[in-house]
């Protein structure tokens, strides 16, 4: 969860106790799971509990589990363990690349329910691309066994810059026409259009942020400094500071690729020598075309690298190195426990010259503790990822509130 809730991180409530959304946040986490256990955490009365769970339990978003174990030495009847009831809504999510696109329905604990992929060009513009993911949306709905209505909200992951208080992309390189556009406003009509279905809330992030939060959450909750790389078609990072994403004050934190490293290679971004000119797939996609293999993206060098395609081979580990060169600057900056390398390039060689220049370039301090790693949800981090953007965002406990008073609850 994103907040701390209980005794010191209440807010929103009346007189200034926890209410249902801070209940059900202890339970969700797993600190507190009982009746008893929630008058303990919150100093709320038996009766005061029992008014918040009921609104709970009237909403579907708890249910009762197993009895727990007899604290009391005494004996007495076993504890109801309460849980968190995941049946009550689905979220729908997709991971937008630059040629590329996959969508899922999820449910709220994360399990992919449905899941689809397919070509869905950025550089055709948000109207068409949102409208066609619509489509996608209704399809996937039908297949996983669910309706429109048990829709929740929508979580979209780009490969962009994103203003998180306006769910709009930002002067970004590699989408042209996408700059400031409502995309959230499209989204929500475009799923209106498709299903018929009132309209859900949609969130937008950058795809490296949404990756490294699938990532970090299912496989290492405990990493409180988590780094994620992506190189694919471009370059881009995202950063998990103790369980919530860091994206600056304006969205733009991990944009690495637009890096100055000298070269002299002109950027999508209209800037010379930025590392994604010369190290994402892009990059090598175009040298290896240029010396008459067949390549034209990312996806195509991943491919001659899975069919250890030699020249790939060697090309993908030069990036490597260039990308551990910058590398060696975050990595002192940031001091992380894990860095993840994700994207089209995520294989053996990319990920020896990314090494080989890290920790010969890195303060030995900076690498002690640190684990360099490949992604672990491959193509489905970004859709984990925003679903769980979605979950999070609206079982906050000053939202439970809002969502519980507007239900009548």
């Amino acid at each position: 969860m994103t907040g701390r809730p209980g005794k010191a991180g209440r807010s929103g409530r009346s007189g200034g106790q926890a209410g249902a959304g801070d209940l059900l946040a202890l339970v969700r986490n797993g600190r507190a799971v009982t009746r008893g256990a929630l008058q303990q955490a919150t100093g709320l009365s038996r009766a005061t509990v029992g008014q918040r769970l009921d609104r709970l339990f009237r909403a579907g978003w708890l249910r009762e589990g197993a009895g727990g174990p007899v604290d009391s030495p005494l004996g007495g009847r076993p504890s109801i363990t309460l849980e968190f009831d995941d049946s009550h809504a689905v979220v729908l999510a997709a991971d937008l690349d630059t040629r590329h696109a996959r969508a899922a329905v999820l449910s709220l604990t994360g399990e992919i329910l449905a899941e689809q992929a397919g070509t869905l060009v950025v550089e055709e513009g948000p109207e068409a691309v949102l409208g066609e993911l619509g489509g996608w949306f209704g399809e996937l709905l039908t297949k996983a066994g669910h309706g429109a209505e048990e829709v929740c909200g929508i979580g979209l992951a780009v490969p962009g810059p994103v203003d998180s208080e306006t769910g709009r992309v930002v002067q970004p390189p590699i989408m042209p026409g996408w700059d400031g556009y409502d995309i959230r406003g499209r989204m929500s009509r475009a799923f209106t259009e498709r299903t018929g279905a009132p309209a859900v809330p949609v969130l937008v992030d950058n795809d490296a942020n949404l990756m490294a939060y699938g990532e970090q959450r299912t496989g290492y909750p405990d990493c409180t400094a988590f780094v994620l790389v992506k190189v694919s078609t471009g370059i881009g990072a995202g950063v998990v500071v103790d369980g919530s994403v860091y994206r600056g004050v304006d969205g733009g934190a991990g944009d690495i690729g637009h890096i100055r490293v000298g070269a002299d290679a002109l950027c999508r971004c209209g800037s010379q020598g930025c590392l994604a000119a010369v190290a994402s797939g892009g990059a090598v996609a175009r040298r290896l075309a240029a010396s008459g293999v067949p390549a034209t993206s990312g996806s195509d060098v991943r491919d001659l690298l899975a069919a250890g395609h030699p020249e790939a081979a060697a090309l993908a580990r030069e990036a490597g190195r260039r990308v551990g060169d910058v590398l060696a600057t975050v990595v002192t900056l940031l001091n992380p426990g894990v860095l993840m390398i994700a994207g089209d390039l995520a294989g053996t060689p990319f990920l020896t010259g990314v090494r080989e220049l890290l920790y010969q370039r890195a303060l030995p301090r900076s690498t002690a503790h640190l684990d360099v790693v490949t992604s672990r949800l491959g193509d489905r981090a970004g859709l984990v990822g925003a679903g769980a953007m979605v979950v999070e965002h609206l079982y906050a406990p000053e939202r439970v509130e809002e969502r519980l008073a507007a239900m009548g609850m």
